[in-house]
């Protein structure tokens, strides 16, 4: 779905389906660098489920015109202009890495817009190092391969993918050079500057599932435990062996906690 915001291009996959504002409305928001994509096995999922499925790139992300957004808050308010823009008044949000601290901030924001929230392989900061941010300002392919090698466990790192042919790194490298250049940088430099986690945690009163993947070196489980102990999760579903990037690693069992909590 091909929308304009802002007099910008924003593109948002359904799952493959016609959208209605009206219904049960999941906003899957993706992480630093990536892109829809990153919702391939969950998008299609829910929306032939029966679910009303909104998956946006961020600016300069995938199919979304720019500029890149450089900071948590303007990314929480591009979203609620967003849903406004589509009629949507409540929505039940779902994160990944970054995303979940677009989703915190936009339930601290605009909490009558947020009637769940799940956040996968988040934490209330995501501290990235310095290392990381300036190979994304200036050699992004070696930020990205550096994310490809820690964002896996070791199933994906041995091309073990759950869907026949795929190779999860291969896969993850290509969508991350199809984004604009200078969108990954301005993606973790947001993340870096954000220290706003707890706080929003604090005002967050919508129920909250956190799925978080036992060999993640990117959002360590030690932290994301402590984001679904802010929260008062209603549960926090441990993945074992799966690395950060959950989505695509472990679709089936991301897929099942969602529903479940849904």
């Amino acid at each position: 779905m091909k929308l304009t915001l802002n007099g910008r291009g924003v593109f948002c996959t359904t799952g493959g389906r016609d959208f209605d504002p009206k219904g049960q409305v999941l906003v899957f928001l993706h992480g630093s660098g990536q892109s829809h994509l990153t919702w391939l096995l969950q998008a299609r999922f829910f929306a032939n489920r029966g679910y009303q499925v909104l998956a946006p790139d961020f600016p300069d992300h995938g199919h979304s015109e720019g500029p890149a957004l450089t900071t948590i808050a303007d990314m929480a308010d591009w979203c609620q202009e967003l849903l406004v823009s589509l009629g949507v008044e409540q929505a039940t949000i779902v994160g990944h890495s970054q995303g979940c601290l677009v989703g915190l901030e936009l339930a601290r924001r605009h909490p009558g817009s947020v009637a769940k929230m799940a956040l996968i392989a988040g934490a209330l900061a995501i501290p990235v190092n310095d290392w990381l941010v300036n190979n994304a300002r200036d050699n992004q392919d070696r930020a990205i391969a550096a994310m490809m090698e820690w964002g896996f466990g070791v199933p994906g790192a041995f091309h073990d993918n759950s869907v026949p042919g795929m190779s999860h790194v291969n896969f993850g490298t290509s969508l991350m050079r199809s984004n604009a250049p200078g969108a990954l940088f301005a993606d973790l430099s947001a993340c870096q500057a954000y220290d706003q986690g707890e706080e929003a945690a604090a005002l967050v009163t919508c129920p909250v599932l956190c799925i978080l993947a036992e060999k993640d070196k990117m959002t360590p489980m030690k932290a994301g435990r402590a984001m679904a102990h802010a929260l008062n999760a209603e549960d926090c579903i441990v993945v074992p062996g799966a690395g950060h990037m959950l989505p695509a690693e472990e679709p089936k069992a991301v897929n099942t906690a969602l529903r479940s909590f849904l």
